[in-house]
């Protein structure tokens, strides 16, 4: 199996590469902002392993995991795989971002005005089943760090989280569509509950396990997710 992490310029978001081996399909996940996009860098892992691209996963519609979709999606000619909520996100991305925030401004750098969502835009909504490249992938409705965040378990043994959980530290829940008490929600009923040795690719951040971030992170406690629920703040 190939498993490779490339780390987008902006905000150090992780685009993960899966494929069962050299020469074969693959998919991608959360393609984000390097300047002019994250396609020449992913082009150059393909080539290495002689890789044909079948799809990309998004796991929410924030910019940083979205910026290199368009690009990627025109190139390679592939669909796009987004949760329902978050696809018009795609072509509106400010409508969950923080006005005059961090990426207004990097996009303000680079003169980019406008938004458009490719060819082919899949949605789901969550618990169902397909494979891609010849690894079985369930969806996961994750709401909370945006309305549509989603994550992935493939193979039952990796977990991709997106935003929703990273080593030592949960999605931030203060900008447009998040909600404090929906994390909660989702970290109790869809995160806790999942086993152990999954292991955790965040969409920021080194690899985790579902073990340790029970075991370690103060975010997963479950008097802290307690308070969340009620109207408490994570940010």
């Amino acid at each position: 199996m190939i498993l490779e992490v490339l780390q987008a310029q902006a905000f150090a978001t992780n685009c993960w590469i899966f494929a069962p081996q050299k020469n074969s399909e693959c998919f991608i996940v959360d393609p984000g902002i390097t300047p002019p996009s994250l396609v020449p860098a992913l082009t150059e892992i393909l080539k290495r392993h002689n890789l044909k691209p079948i799809a990309t996963l998004v796991t929410h519609g924030h910019l940083d995991h979205t910026f290199s979709v368009l690009p990627f999606a025109e190139e390679y000619g592939v669909p796009t795989y987004i949760q329902s909520r978050d696809r018009r996100l795609l072509e509106k991305p400010f409508l969950a971002l923080t006005p005059g925030g961090q990426s207004a401004v990097i996009m303000e750098q680079m003169g980019v005005t406008s938004f458009k969502e490719p060819s082919d835009v899949r949605e789901f909504v969550g618990g169902e089943r397909f494979n891609l490249a010849g690894f079985d992938i369930e969806t996961i409705h994750a709401p909370g760090h945006t309305a549509g965040s989603a994550m992935f378990i493939v193979n039952d043994d990796y977990l991709i989280s997106g935003d929703v959980l990273f080593h030592d530290g949960i999605g931030r829940t203060d900008m447009p569509t998040g909600s404090s008490k929906m994390m909660a929600e989702t970290l109790m009923s869809k995160v806790l509950t999942l086993n152990d040795e999954l292991n955790v690719l965040p969409g920021h951040g080194p690899v985790t396990t579902i073990g340790r971030e029970r075991k370690r992170s103060p975010y997963l406690a479950i008097d802290y997710l307690e308070r969340m629920r009620k109207g408490g703040s994570h940010d």
